[in-house]
């Protein structure tokens, strides 16, 4: 069985999809922008704050089942430029502290929805 999840307090989906959705004892997250739920803008053209507000958007998806960043079991990370991985990759790792930290791909690609610099998905478990 699966479960739809969704909130106010992240953006609201632009297609046919889903925030997030849980099957068994996993959660499956749609990839997120960095968007601000309340303007559903980009919270700036900065690698640093779209990554900085894709965190808090995946915690507030987290907030709404109960759940936190320690849930999260594996990430995948698509960069518009893989030359913004380091700023990425310093701004990931303090959402993990202490370790362990989840299973990780990053994937460089030509654009992404809205062009974004960076879009990231997870998934969880309960």
């Amino acid at each position: 069985m699966k479960k739809v999840i969704s909130t106010k307090n992240a953006p609201e989906v632009i297609g046919p999809y889903s925030q997030a959705v849980k099957a068994g004892d996993f959660v499956f997250f749609s990839g997120q922008l960095g968007i601000n739920p309340a303007t559903g803008e980009f919270i700036s053209n900065s690698i640093t704050e779209q990554t900085e507000q894709i965190f808090k958007n995946i915690t507030a998806i987290l907030d709404e089942i109960g759940l936190t960043l320690k849930n999260i079991v594996k990430t995948t990370v698509f960069l518009s430029d893989i030359s913004n991985f380091a700023v990425m990759n310093e701004i990931y790792s303090k959402y993990f502290i202490p370790h362990p930290y989840p299973a990780r791909s990053v994937i460089a690609v030509k654009t992404l929805p809205k062009n974004a610099l960076i879009e990231i998905e997870v998934v969880a478990i309960y």
